[in-house]
């Protein structure tokens, strides 16, 4: 048993909200304050463990995480940087160390907060002429390639637009080195993937980092990938984060299939929401609003899931016991996602055995712009 004394001990419980020691065993808290005194001074063996006044916090939980991204960011060039010269030359520095050919990849470019905004292939063909680069922005709603890139990805200046997706362009037409929404995907196809030892290994090197953050647990919104290297780790006791994991709205047929139920796991590794996308982001003004963007006004963003669509592919999910969490960032994305979920939850409630104290925990992801009529329909 450990036995914690002369904290400064957070409860979040209404009736002690907070206390002076904790007494733990085999990783549960089983006394706090007064009680946890007298249980250690009844024990035998117990290691005691003074705080000098320290406060003591319950875990945090991060409610929206890419795990894999993250943990394998890590690794990446850090390009969440004050201007685009000061990423360009730590694209530069990483071409310098890397064999001509290796793939440059780094993350968190944020165009808004750099003075001559957008960046293009020039730029970065010039920081590393003899490799190909792909830089994710800090959203993850848009990338930045180089020429040999774009190159390996097949595409050119005659490339058609992608759907649910776009290629940047000059004026004259050009494709510019800049991928959103979907167009990311027809470069990050031709990126060798990592494998799911890779995977489990940048989890593992990330953990002290979340633990110094005070998270002991995340809502992860990664793929197959991410959640086969969690369930290694969790087999060989080694995954020390309690995830839950949500299911690509993608793969909801097989789910449903299987019989997968939101909830389904245990305290370290759970079945959450099935997560779809109804728009893209701000930051690169492909978040779905009513109104158009500011000196932009043939721009609404982009609406990826109507209401309509996300009802009929969401009833599947609801009448199975597998809840929703839908990103939708823009006025109109949010307004659509409220409309459906309204009418999901009447589904819900038409079906046997259905309990509203029970009821599946709809989410929506991030909800950053919402008209005001639409306010009360959140509740």
């Amino acid at each position: 048993m450990l036995w914690i004394t002369n904290a400064h001990i957070i409860t979040l419980d209404a009736n002690q909200p907070d206390s002076r020691a904790l007494l733990i065993d085999r990783g549960r808290v089983v006394a706090i304050g007064e009680a946890a005194d007298r249980l250690a001074g009844e024990m035998n063996r117990v290691e005691k463990l003074d705080m000098g006044g320290r406060t003591i916090l319950p875990g945090l939980t991060d409610a929206h995480i890419h795990l894999e991204l993250y943990a394998l960011g890590l690794q990446r060039v850090d390009c969440e940087t004050d201007t685009k010269a000061e990423c360009l030359q730590r694209v530069t520095e990483r071409a310098a160390a890397s064999p001509p050919g290796d793939w440059i990849l780094g993350h968190g470019w944020n165009q808004n907060v750099w003075a001559n905004g957008f960046g293009n292939l020039a730029d970065l063909d010039q920081a590393a002429p003899h490799h190909p680069v792909y830089l994710t922005a800090k959203s993850y709603h848009a990338a930045w390639a180089n020429s040999t890139a774009m190159r390996l990805a097949n595409l050119s200046d005659t490339s058609p637009e992608p759907t649910g997706g776009s290629l940047g362009r000059d004026a004259q037409g050009r494709l510019n080195g800049i991928l959103f929404e979907n167009a990311m995907g027809l470069v990050e196809r031709t990126i060798p993937e990592p494998q799911i030892d890779q995977v489990e290994a940048a989890i593992q090197s990330a953990l002290p980092v979340f633990w110094r953050l005070g998270l002991t647990g995340v809502h992860d919104f990664d793929r197959r990938r991410c959640f086969m290297a969690l369930q290694n780790l969790h087999r060989r006791g080694e995954l020390k984060l309690r995830v839950i994991k949500s299911i690509p709205l993608e793969e909801l047929p097989h789910a449903v299939a299987l019989g997968l139920q939101s909830g389904f796991g245990d305290e370290f590794l759970t079945i959450g929401s099935v997560k779809g996308f109804a728009d893209g982001a701000l930051g690169p003004q492909t978040a779905a609003m009513l109104a158009p963007y500011e000196n932009n006004p043939q721009n609404r963003g982009m609406l990826l899931l109507d209401a309509e669509e996300l009802f009929e592919r969401g009833r599947p999910a609801v009448e199975n016991g597998l809840s929703l969490a839908v990103h939708a960032i823009g006025d109109r994305a949010n307004h659509e996602v409220l409309k459906a979920y309204a009418q999901l939850r009447a589904v819900e409630a038409s079906l046997p055995g259905y309990n509203p104290e029970h009821r599946l925990r709809h989410r929506i992801e991030h909800v950053q712009v919402l008209h005001p009529e639409d306010a009360r329909r959140l509740a």
